[in-house]
């Protein structure tokens, strides 16, 4: 039987590619530390389960394709207080940002189009590009320079009559990579003379570590027609299970054509998008703590890098990444052999390989994503664990 040439030309994800290893060396009785996944630990407030303790409707009925109401008008408040004024047509609720980048691309993308993205990327990016029938441009960066991106030649070099529009995602999934002010208008202002969308992934907005304000491509004004942002309830209110994100544009067209995906579909989840507007309803005070969390994390995981000899990294500003290139010659085989193969006192490790963040032939082999996703004295462990991994199996391979 045939299947579709899109679909076969897409990758497992590296998040949970080795999952049914993993599966298998717990049976085995090994604890895994996991840095594949960014799988917050931080709770859930506990504003959302109380709206959906209230929620009480006597039929459960579809939600508007657009969104429900108080969903609409939260997330419009919460975009007031960044200094951006929305309208309820402006913002479509999704399954995810997932499904917000599945329905961008799909939106925007023909046959033979080509999306221009600074490598490395979140893999799904690609998947969804793919299925598109377009293709991943990337724009190279590397570990030595900090995976920076934002520079106009060398954006600029990589346009041609393919290209449909930029993707950036800021603060960077998989680097922690944060634009400055200029950088980002930088990026805004090369899409518009270009005459090409930009799309931003703003889903790590509020994990930011050296003080800088919450900044958006929303926030600017001129570039209205070009920018279209994704954004989530995920990783910001540590719901991930809630699977409500948000498709934002001030492009009334664009919003219009990506209305057919969203009746297509029907609509996002009743009950998860009345629970999440309750989320987004909390007091911005909120993540203060939960950014010093994962500030107080990162340093740990940086500090503990930097013992391990011939690790390449740098101190991302932002999301809860750090990408890295690991003394090894392959990060796939390095990982089959970890859950396979090795323990250290009972424990391994797991991570994301670099391979799949990137278009480009033969970089990230032996890079690695980790999340530091898991509290401090885990982060050590891990560390500890890897540390002895590296030396073990660089001897015996």
């Amino acid at each position: 039987m045939k299947f579709s040439s899109k679909m076969e030309q897409c990758g497992l994800s590296p998040m949970r590619k080795f999952n049914g290893e993993a599966a298998k060396a717990v049976e085995a009785g090994k604890k895994i530390y996991h840095l594949n996944i960014g799988q917050p630990d931080i709770l859930t407030p506990t504003a959302f389960y109380d709206a959906l303790k209230a929620f009480n409707q006597p039929v459960l009925a579809y939600a508007p394709s657009g969104g429900v109401p108080e969903l609409l008008d939260a997330v419009r408040k919460y975009y007031a207080r960044l200094g951006v004024e929305l309208s309820r047509a402006q913002i479509l609720p999704t399954s995810g940002g997932s499904e917000a980048l599945q329905m961008t691309m799909a939106t925007l993308l023909d046959d033979g189009d080509e999306l221009l993205v600074p490598e490395p990327y979140y893999p799904n990016y690609h998947t969804s590009v793919t299925l598109a029938g377009a293709r991943v441009h990337p724009i190279t960066t590397s570990p030595e320079e900090g995976y920076r991106y934002a520079v106009r030649e060398r954006v600029e070099k990589e346009i041609n009559e393919h290209t449909r529009a930029i993707l950036i995602s800021n603060p960077g999934n998989p680097t922690g990579a944060v634009l400055t002010e200029d950088e980002l208008k930088l990026m805004l202002d090369i899409a518009k003379e270009h005459d090409l969308f930009i799309i931003c992934d703003e889903v790590y907005r509020e994990f930011v570590y050296g003080g800088e304000p919450l900044m958006s491509a929303l926030q600017f004004k001129g570039y209205e027609d070009n920018v279209i942002v994704i954004d989530s309830v995920s990783k910001r209110f540590s719901a991930c299970g809630a699977r409500v994100g948000m498709l934002i544009s001030k492009n009334a067209d664009f919003m219009a054509q990506a209305m057919k995906w969203c009746q297509c579909r029907l609509c996002s989840a009743t009950v998860d998008q009345v629970a999440s507007a309750a989320l987004y309803d909390l007091d911005p005070s909120y993540f203060d703590e939960v950014r010093e969390e994962y500030k107080a994390r990162r340093d740990t995981l940086m500090r503990c890098l930097k013992k391990i000899p011939g690790v390449v990294c740098r101190e991302p500003k932002g999301a809860f990444y750090v990408m890295a290139a690991l003394p090894i010659d392959d990060a796939d085989t390095f990982q089959y052999w970890l859950l396979r193969e090795f323990d250290d006192k009972g424990d391994t490790v797991m991570f994301a390989c670099g391979e799949p963040f990137y278009s480009t032939p033969g970089k990230g082999k032996n890079e690695v994503r980790m999340a530091y996703t898991i509290n401090c004295q885990d982060l050590e462990r891990a560390m500890e664990i890897l540390a002895v991994a590296i030396e073990k199996y660089n001897a015996t391979h």
